[in-house]
């Protein structure tokens, strides 16, 4: 694969803040420690069935499942231009910038960045990233109705949460199918429509002088969705169950982990599980953090006979489903800094680093 746009010298740093990184784990840590001191009682632990623990294995090898189908979503996505490797990479970058920094950031920006240094063009690099995005858009716009009608059957969102809690699913809800509308149309219908509102942001004075780089890779997007929009419904179709897997995956973790723990309603923890999946979409704080771990003990808590277990399961839960991909991914995002520093060092003109290897201070 050649190397991206040379335009592209940004420094991946940009893309992530350690001090996210710190309050991420540091609320997630708080959070955990305050529900097992108020949940755990001394001499819980006998009461663990050999015969369930099993099931925390089966949840590590979900987990693992879910970050293969998001890797073989991008290099679908890609035409299989990136390797294995490389859609790893990339995916793992993408998922640990989204676990630490709010979800009004997210890990896109990440994603589109190490896309261009596996070598697409940022107008591609953006298009590929803005379609995955759109399929997990029109994921969560079809989990919306399923959870409406199970909320017939069964009480999907915990009666402990209040005309607050339920109000606010409600508005989640309208607020997905919204922009999954909005989505959908501005990739798969009118992708003009993208780069006229990219051009009317890019006019104002302080970004103004970046509007001719911005526009031309704008006009690399629509060229690439119009690629995208004469894929035959093939494509969209395996694109589509790829990220419908990677998201089952995520969904069946929760569930999988209560029951290693101890006997409870299967359907109704999956679906309160596809509940609070949804429900992370919002929270401000970085990957959640903090927010994530009260909701589990919220949706999954009272489905647990004793108690004490629910710290415990929080726990277990947010070690196979966070720590783990953030120590995957913070080594998939330092190989990207690492190769940034390289690409810029290597497009230093040959005078400048001769100067610099013969200065005293190289020295």
């Amino acid at each position: 694969m050649a190397k991206g746009d040379p335009q592209i010298q940004e420094d991946p740093k940009k893309y992530f803040s350690k001090k996210y990184l710190f309050i991420s784990i540091a609320l997630s840590i708080a959070t955990m420690g305050f529900l097992i001191y108020f949940t755990y009682t001394p001499g819980v632990l006998k009461h663990l069935k050999l015969k369930r623990l099993p099931g925390i294995l089966i949840a590590v090898v979900i987990s693992f499942l879910r970050l293969w189908f998001v890797a073989a979503k991008i290099r679908y996505l890609s035409e299989k231009k990136l390797g294995w490797m490389a859609s790893f990479r990339v995916m793992l970058s993408w998922d640990f910038t989204s676990s630490i920094t709010p979800s009004t950031i997210g890990g896109a920006p990440m994603a589109t960045y190490a896309l261009t240094k596996e070598g697409f063009k940022l107008g591609q690099s953006t298009a590929i990233i803005l379609y995955s995005v759109l399929l997990d858009q029109l994921w969560f716009a079809l989990a919306v109705p399923i959870l409406v009608v199970a909320g017939l059957f069964y009480e999907v969102v915990p009666d402990n949460t209040g005309m607050v809690g339920h109000a606010s699913m409600i508005l989640l809800y309208i607020g997905l199918l919204s922009y999954a509308g909005l989505m959908a149309y501005g990739v798969l219908k009118n992708p003009n429509a993208i780069k006229k509102v990219v051009s009317f942001v890019f006019r104002l004075p302080l970004l103004r002088k970046w509007k001719a780089k911005v526009v031309q890779e704008a006009d690399n997007l629509v060229e690439y969705s119009h690629e995208l929009r004469k894929k035959p419904k093939s494509f969209l179709l395996k694109t589509f169950f790829l990220s419908t897997m990677s998201w089952l995956c995520r969904i069946a973790l929760p569930t999988i982990v209560v029951l290693s723990l101890l006997p409870a309603d299967a359907i109704l923890s999956l679906l309160r599980s596809l509940a609070m999946n949804l429900a992370f979409l919002i929270m401000p704080t970085p990957g959640g953090s903090g927010g994530v771990e009260g909701l589990f003990a919220i949706f999954q808590g009272p489905l647990i006979e004793r108690k004490a277990f629910i710290g415990l399961a929080v726990f277990a839960w947010r070690i196979i489903s966070y720590y783990i991909t953030v120590g995957l991914g913070m080594m998939a995002t330092t190989w990207y800094v690492n190769r940034s520093v390289i690409d810029n060092f290597d497009n230093l003109p040959e005078e400048t680093v001769e100067s610099d290897l013969s200065s005293p201070k190289s020295l």
